[in-house]
């Protein structure tokens, strides 16, 4: 790129092999060939072995493995086989999933377009076509238009440009948008510091260029930049909670395995049979499927979230946009239809006419820049443009495009009457341009003693709720065709009139904000237009939002304060990119999950300071990049759905979290305890392997659960500290049955001695796995179990078959292997009443935590 800067144009676009025209389509077909797809290291798919290889390489998998070695060591090959069926198991099913959600969420994401105007032509010597391609089919040499709110698709080198500012803060670091030029060379020690250089993955924040393509894919200086780090980040709060947990169990099992290993070596004496035990309690104690469920769960999730027209870019999104508590939403497409209409045209004493919207129409379709609906609204008036070209036509000579904070955009054209600047943008900004005005024909001076008179028109449209742009103009002198034009150029201009759009409120737009109220979520709005307008839309939609605070009215306040005046206030107008994007900060600073609905270049930086950004498919480059959730609908009530599936995929992966810890909490207890009282083990290794691995197996209908509607009314996020106190209270009362078991077996069945220690474990090994699989059906709901709330049809089939094959391993031909022994009558007319009544416990220890602490 230092090089590229260096050439000459000419000298550059022959050795690209190129020209102005741009590549013809068979051309750019080769390169793609040759030279691969426009993509960055990190977009492409991994192979299926290293996948495979970085999950076994999971912290639990690992632990997993290196017990099956120990049991291989030590010549307990059933345990290790056992083991490694459980690794493989959880990979696996994992893998599997992964992949198959992998390309189902990459044909999804297909429907995320990020194209780029490219120029190329049919064949040699034929006229060049510009049109949108994806990125993706880029190649060195390719000509390619660039507009606001576009993102820079490769490695690229200016032809032309005009007013262009550049943010490449994503690479360089620097806050503030930096001008471009297309100089004929260019010297410099970094690509991000060449004047005449734009690079892949930087924003245009305003302005227009043409370039030629150097550098694409993994060759640019952003996809080196990916190649070169790690995939592995320090992850969103969810994967934070995750790792959290997985470490608070890999730590109990690192505690209690030898300290059960000690206990039995002490007190019985057989110090390879204490270690075959200890390895398989630590085995039973790890919660190897929880990578799988995690991953299966979420998968579900978007999944079911794309048949309710709602991406997921970020597997992990899908748990922040459950736990989201506020929205934050700007106004047009969201809680209006989007669909833009010219209404009115008139001048400064509100009469209708002609003249206002021919200089509309002028400067709508002379720009370059980003067509907004409001100038496609202008554009749909082709009766006007019809009329202007009768009239003899006119000619563009130059623009000064839109920035944010002008809000005002100019064309010159040259035409019957002259050469004109006309320029048309916010009301405010265009006044403030503005030296005189044109009323009836004639020109009045502009001053203050006008102001009240010529705004009444603007106000009084503006509260029957249009949106409002001023139109103004100004006479220039001959010059030549390259004479430039700055924003200099914008003063001493006449203001001529208004033209008003209407953007009607959805039909939708009420409904969904009460479901998204009555689900826990508070909705901000976060607009730049007028607050008259905004606070009429609102009310019209059923907000009732109070004050309307304006964006100068943020300016110097401390992030506390700014954080106070955000919580109470619903309504903020007159915003700029930075006060959306402080606003969200502010609100996050002060614990709450936020989510910025948005799908303009000004969003940008406000969905990327959120917990979760949501954008559309119809959106701009940069608000589809920097979002994280993409809606191929701008509904709020597509937006509540995807929020409900979000709810119910954490809503699941925390029954499995519950239940998986507070019985390897409770078995701590049962095991530490059975093995210093009991002359012989309270199950032998194998048996505890098989166990775990039945009851593993019975948690892979999770996913597919049904949900309460309680338990998806308010946002979820992780609480670990409630996750702790249901552990502590819900664990012992799984080992309390067990003593109750012991007891029973010991005094009652006289299972009291090394001779009928078989008999022992049979009655423990049923009765730890009917428990186990059936206190599912009670943690998952805090209704009443089967009768106010059933579980899904996958989960009940699947305990219903672990339960059986349960059973049936004591009189199966399997029993000997395993060491268990068909049971006496006796012990079944015990378990039922066991079982019943740690159901029936647990399920009244839930209610009164639900009560107590709020846990459900």
């Amino acid at each position: 790129m230092l090089r590229a800067a260096g050439l000459p144009q000419a000298t550059l676009l022959q050795q690209l092999d190129t020209s102005l025209e741009g590549l013809t389509g068979a051309e750019a077909t080769l390169r793609l060939q040759n030279l691969g797809p426009n993509l960055v290291e990190h977009e492409r798919p991994r192979p299926a072995v290293l996948d495979l290889l970085r999950r076994l390489l999971n912290p639990l998998n690992v632990m997993l493995l290196t017990l099956a070695a120990v049991s291989s060591a030590i010549r307990d090959y059933d345990a290790a086989a056992v083991i490694a069926l459980m690794v493989m198991l959880s990979v696996g099913l994992a893998t599997v999933q992964e992949r198959r959600s992998g390309r189902a969420a990459a044909a999804l994401r297909a429907m995320v377009h990020t194209t780029a105007a490219t120029q190329r032509r049919s064949q040699p010597g034929a006229l060049p076509i510009t049109s949108e391609l994806p990125i993706g089919a880029l190649v060195p040499g390719d000509i390619v238009h660039l507009a606001a709110g576009d993102l820079v698709p490769a490695d690229a080198r200016l032809l032309a440009s005009k007013d262009l500012f550049v943010n490449q803060s994503a690479l360089t670091g620097e806050s503030l948008p930096v001008e471009k030029f297309a100089l004929e060379s260019a010297s410099g020690d970094e690509p991000g510091t060449l004047e005449n250089i734009v690079l892949m993955g930087t924003a245009v924040a305003s302005g227009s260029a043409t370039v030629v393509v150097v550098l694409t894919g993994p060759r640019a200086v952003f996809g080196g930049i990916a190649r070169s780090l790690s995939e592995e980040t320090s992850g969103t709060v969810f994967e934070q909670g995750l790792q959290r947990f997985a470490r608070l169990m890999i730590g109990l099992i690192v505690i209690l395995a030898p300290l059960v290993f000690l206990i039995n070596g002490l007190t019985k004496g057989d110090w390879l049979e204490a270690l075959l035990f200890a390895v398989a309690v630590a085995v039973g104690l790890t919660p190897e499927m929880l990578p799988m469920l995690v991953t299966v769960n979420l998968a579900k999730g978007a999944l079911a979230m794309s048949r309710r027209k709602v991406i997921v870019k970020h597997l992990s999104a899908i748990q922040n946009l459950g736990a989201m508590d506020i929205l934050c939403t700007d106004k047009t497409g969201t809680l209006t239809q989007d669909r833009i209409i010219l209404k009115k045209h008139v001048d400064l004493a509100g009469q209708e006419t002609a003249r206002v919207l021919e200089f509309a129409y002028l400067n709508s379709y002379h720009q370059s820049g980003l067509h907004n609906l409001l100038d496609k609204a202008v554009l749909l008036h082709d009766e006007v443009g019809e009329t202007l070209r009768l009239e003899g036509g006119y000619r563009k000579i130059d623009e000064v495009p839109f920035d944010f904070e002008r809000r005002r955009m100019s064309v010159v054209v040259d035409g019957p009457h002259g050469r004109l600047l006309v320029c048309k943008g916010a009301v405010e900004e265009v006044y403030a341009a503005c030296a005189s005005a044109e009323l009836g024909g004639r020109a009045m001076a502009l001053d203050d003693s006008h102001r009240h008179s010529l705004m009444s028109v603007c106000n009084a449209l503006n509260e029957d709720g249009f949106r409002v742009i001023a139109i103004a103009y100004k006479p220039l002198p001959p010059a030549p065709d390259t004479q430039p034009y700055s924003v200099a150029d914008e003063s001493a201009l006449i203001l001529l009139g208004y033209i008003a759009f209407i953007d009607p409120p959805k039909d939708s737009a009420a409904p969904a904000l009460a479901a998204l109220r009555d689900s826990g979520i508070e909705v901000k709005v976060l607009t730049g237009d007028s607050p008259v307008i905004a606070r009429k839309i609102c009310r019209e939609v059923g907000l009732d939002v109070g004050r309307a605070v304006l964006g100068a009215e943020l300016d110097g306040l401390t992030p506390q304060a700014l954080g106070e005046l955000a919580e109470r206030t619903q309504l903020f107008a007159k915003l700029a990119p930075a006060h959306k994007a402080a606003i969200v900060k502010a609100l996050r600073g002060r614990g709450r999950v936020v989510g910025v609905l948005g799908d303009g270049i000004n969003d940008g930086p406000a969905l990327n300071a959120a917990d979760v950004g949501i954008s559309v498919d119809s959106g701009a480059d940069i608000a589809k990049e920097s979002a994280s959730i993409i809606l191929l609908e701008k509904s709020l009530l597509v937006l509540h759905d995807g929020v409900i599936e979000g709810r119910k995929v954490f809503a699941n992966l925390l029954k499995y979290l519950r239940m998986g810890a507070s019985s390897n909490f409770g078995n701590m207890f049962s095991v530490l305890g059975a093995s210093a009282w009991l002359p012989f083990l309270p199950m032998a290794p194998i048996q505890v392997l098989t166990n775990n691995l039945l009851y593993d197996f019975s948690q892979t209908a999770l996913p597919t659960d049904n949900v309460d509607d309680d338990a998806v009314s308010r946002p979820r996020r992780w609480e670990i500290g409630k996750l702790g106190r249901y552990i502590l209270c819900i664990g012992p009362i799984s080992s309390l049955f067990d003593y109750v078991t012991f007891a029973t077996l010991y005094w009652i069945l006289g299972a009291s001695t090394p001779a009928q220690q078989h008999l022992f474990q049979t009655g423990w090994f049923l009765e730890s796995l009917l428990s186990q699989t059936l206190i599912v059906h009670v943690i998952r709901t805090r209704h009443v179990p089967f009768v106010q709330s059933r579980g899904s049809t996958a989960l009940i089939a699947t305990t219903l078959a672990i339960c059986l094959i349960g059973i049936w391993l004591p009189y199966s031909p399997l029993a000997q292997p395993l060491g268990l022994l068909p049971p006496p009558g006796m012990l079944w007319l015990f378990l039922p009443p066991i079982i019943l009544g740690y159901c029936c416990l647990t399920y009244a220890l839930r209610g009164w935590l639900i009560g107590r602490f709020s846990i459900d």
